[in-house]
């Protein structure tokens, strides 16, 4: 498979803009909005971009998803022709993974083979459960005054040093 190859063209703080050669290409469009791009620093790290914007018919503006520092104009940055995709299933609970799928957590790598684009539309209306369930916590105190629903949104508010952080933790836990 041949990638799309552009050059940066311009770079400030997050946002880069990135030159494709269509005419030098066999390619004839421009990455699709939302497609990941690759670029490799000085360095040897790996930075991914993601496509927001068309600029003309050979520019694209994109956001970067780690620093930009060390990055050049000119540098060769290869279009990965999909979007950004996370792992999902079983094997993600308890894991600690940035902002590409890539875990952060010194344990084994992940399977990406089940991967889906971060953007991908959410579930239709009819597909969702209507059904409310207590989600039990194991702590007596509040099952019994503030039973929480599963799947809702949970806000605590209070003081500060009155254990707001112990106690999601331990519902963490």
């Amino acid at each position: 498979m041949t990638h799309l190859i552009g050059y940066i063209s311009q770079i400030i703080g997050p946002v880069v803009d990135v030159y494709f050669d269509l005419k030098k290409s066999k390619e004839l469009q421009l990455p699709a909005l939302q497609d990941a791009l690759s670029v490799t620093r000085d360095n040897g790290q790996k930075l991914i971009l993601e496509v927001q914007q068309h600029i003309g018919e050979f520019t694209v503006r994109t956001v970067a998803m780690d620093t930009t520092d060390g990055l050049r104009r000119g540098t060769e940055v290869k279009a990965l022709g999909q979007p950004i995709s996370m792992p999902v299933g079983e094997q993600v609970k308890g894991r600690l993974m940035n902002v590409i799928g890539e875990t952060i957590d010194e344990l084994k790598p992940l399977d990406h083979s089940g991967a889906y684009p971060i953007h991908r539309p959410s579930p239709k209306f009819e597909d969702l459960t209507t059904n409310q369930e207590i989600l039990s916590t194991g702590i007596k105190v509040i099952d019994l005054l503030q039973p929480y629903l599963k799947g809702g949104k949970i806000g605590l508010f209070g003081g500060a040093g009155v254990g707001k952080t112990v106690l999601i933790m331990e519902l963490i836990n």
